[in-house]
């Protein structure tokens, strides 16, 4: 059953007060590119200094908010009403400002999050979601709460030299600490081939499409690949341009990626970041069984690639690992 769920017992006034209370940002902007899909631009009340693109930071919003219509039935006990739900999210940018230059994350006063909207949750032995029903369901001018830190440490790091290939491989959302590194290389200068693939369901989730034909156009060493799984040319093999279902294990494996990239793929002079779906990725933990479908790190390893975390020239993998 889906429904916009009240906010409980809680008084207008213990509303106001908890929010005066746990929040410390207003969302300044929203773009949405479908009804289950959105970038939000959030400026906190007190700016964070200089981060690293890739890195995150967790927002959160408290259950006495109402929830987006068409999201999973949530029961709450009272004594989790005043709660806040948080989540940690990786920060994006906006790549262009509105004059067509480029805009990093340390450039604009805002944190931009690229977001997709959990209607219900994946399997019954899981509770609700519990944020983004609450998200999507604020607009321009509403406070959230940011966290105070911005951490994390699947960023670009020094190691990288600058005539060196960048392989950035993501699925849905997962794209946003790469637009952040991509935009970040890019603002440095750096020369070597930057390659940013994101695969997606239909090419209605891509949210940044416009950005990147702007850069590619701008940048001859920057390729933008999205890829699809579930549009009408992945599904249906009498259309005029039927690719079938392109995941980026099959397209590396194959050798296709490398030649829509135009770039060999050399473990000798290319870095690789994984960041999105855990089955996309391949991380095994230690004495856990392998999936019969590999992901892209035991592929990438079989190809010459290494994941050793105090590794970080050419031929690594970086992947980020919360989910």
């Amino acid at each position: 059953m889906s429904e916009t769920i009240d906010s409980g017992p809680l008084t207008a006034e213990q509303i106001r007060s908890l929010q005066e209370k746990h929040y410390n940002a207003t969302i300044i902007e929203r773009i949405d590119s479908h009804s289950d899909l959105s970038r939000f631009r959030i400026r906190p009340d007190s700016p964070f200094g200089p981060f690293e693109p890739g890195q995150y930071v967790t927002l959160g919003l408290g259950n006495w908010e109402p929830r987006i219509a068409g999201t999973q039935r949530e029961v709450l006990p009272f004594s989790k009403q005043s709660k806040v739900v948080q989540r940690a999210y990786s920060i994006s940018c906006p790549m262009l400002d509105p004059l067509g230059n480029l805009a990093s994350v340390n450039s604009v006063d805002y944190l931009e999050f690229y977001v997709t909207l959990v209607r219900k949750a994946d399997s019954t032995d899981k509770g609700p979601p519990a944020l983004t029903p609450r998200l999507f369901q604020q607009q321009v001018g509403d406070r959230l709460m940011i966290g105070k830190k911005i951490v994390g440490h699947y960023t670009l790091g020094p190691e990288i030299r600058p005539n060196e290939t960048i392989l950035m491989l993501g699925t849905g959302t997962g794209e946003a600490p790469h637009n952040a590194m991509a935009t970040e290389l890019l603002v440095n200068n750096h020369r070597g081939r930057i390659i940013n693939v994101t695969c997606v369901r239909h090419r209605k989730d891509l949210a940044y499409s416009r950005q990147h034909a702007q850069l590619m156009d701008t940048f001859g060493n920057y390729c933008y690949l999205p890829v699809t799984t579930r549009d009408p040319e992945n599904l249906d093999p009498h259309h005029p341009r039927y690719v079938g279902k392109q995941y980026i294990q099959e397209l590396f494996v194959s050798g296709r990626l490398a030649e829509l990239a135009g770039d060999p793929l050399d473990p000798k002079r290319t870095h690789v970041f994984l960041c999105g779906n855990p089955a996309m990725i391949g991380y095994v933990p230690p004495g856990a069984e392998p999936p019969v479908d590999p992901g892209m790190i035991p592929l990438l390893k079989h190809a010459g690639f290494q994941d050793a975390h105090d590794y970080h020239g050419p031929g690594s993998i970086r992947f980020e690992k919360y989910w």
